[in-house]
């Protein structure tokens, strides 16, 4: 069986990356230009930013992906590209760099859906098993997606305000942590103790969540302590915070494990590179028998590999685009 080759584009946000998949599971090359240095002295990520860096490092990051792996584009199968979700001029840098490739090497042109694009990074771990349960989190989003096959995607519920990523770097920002906040924030809570009272978010038996809640008592919390003259214990605090977020995580997730008799978890995105939820997570399907797969680190962050493997499914499937495809800051994974 003839080997398949896909290159892939991600510029959904700040990273600037391009990689080389071998039939969907098995990395060549990648290369990723981060934009951390830049917006941290902005506390986020500012889109105009952003957008300019990427027309700026796009060239050089497909150069230097090719040549680390001693290929050029025509010996690739086609091309895949991020079109959304995400920041729309950044995405519009690499979809059209994606399309002028396309064009020049006479590729298929393979659109990919960003979420789509962080659950595959987990078939670079291992071949994926269905049917499964994928929690995404990350910055922008936090959804929970039952698939019964490749590319059979059935949502089952997600945030109704903030992402779970989103909440951390804000919650951070008010306690003083710099951006990015989430990694610093999960270093404290195995420091500190549960000693502050915080809510836990959207408490129920559906499957969709809310952090902004819980983001709002931090900083009433904060802001009460600092009125009083008292000292924030910004460990203590960090572990109180993450504890929730995990106890909200881990209860839907296992609910809708046992409600559709699935055996098979992913989880996958930025807070997927989150320690304690990773180790939560473990323990939790030890417990009940459930195959679990998590990315390494290197893949739960954006990164042009997920793209390209997402990519590969999509291709086989006969899931490609002519040269009007356009960028999406928002659409629904399908």
């Amino acid at each position: 069986m003839k080997d398949v080759y896909i290159f892939g584009i991600e510029s959904s946000c700040d990273e600037t990356s391009c990689s080389i998949v071998k039939n969907g599971k098995e990395e060549i090359a990648t290369v990723i230009s981060s934009q951390i240095d830049v917006h941290k002295n902005f506390g986020g990520v500012v889109p105009e930013i952003a957008s300019r860096h990427h027309v700026k490092n796009i060239t050089m990051v497909i150069d230097e992906c090719l040549e680390k792996a001693g290929m050029t584009i025509d010996d690739m199968d086609a091309i895949a590209v991020t079109y959304g979700p995400g920041l729309i001029g950044s995405l519009l840098v690499g979809l059209e760099a994606a399309k002028t490739l396309a064009w020049i090497h006479k590729k298929p042109l393979v659109p990919v859906h960003h979420i789509s694009g962080h659950i595959y990074a987990n078939n670079l771990v291992e071949e994926m098993r269905f049917p499964l349960i994928a929690l995404i989190i990350s910055g922008g989003h936090t959804e929970l997606v039952y698939m019964k096959d490749h590319y059979s995607f059935e949502k089952l519920g997600g945030t109704l305000d903030d992402a779970v990523g989103e909440c951390y770097d804000k919650v951070a920002r008010v306690i003083g942590v710099p951006y990015p906040g989430g990694p610093t924030l999960d270093r404290w809570s195995t420091e500190g103790n549960d000693t502050y009272e915080l809510p836990v978010p959207l408490n129920d038996d559906s499957y969709n969540f809310s952090f902004s809640g819980l983001k709002s008592a931090v900083i009433n919390l904060v802001h009460n302590e600092e009125q009083r003259g008292n000292e924030i214990r910004k460990k203590d605090l960090a572990t109180s915070f993450q504890n929730r977020v995990i106890e909200s995580l881990t209860k839907k997730t296992m609910k809708a494990l046992e409600d559709k008799n699935v055996k098979n978890l992913i989880v996958a995105g930025g807070v997927a590179a989150n320690q304690l939820i990773r180790k939560r997570f473990q323990e939790l399907c030890e417990e009940k028998n459930i195959h679990y797969t998590v990315p390494e680190l290197k893949y739960c962050t954006d990164n042009a590999a997920m793209i390209a493997a997402s990519g590969y499914f999509a291709y086989q499937l006969g899931r490609t685009s002519d040269l009007t495809l356009n960028s999406k800051s928002s659409d629904t994974l399908r």
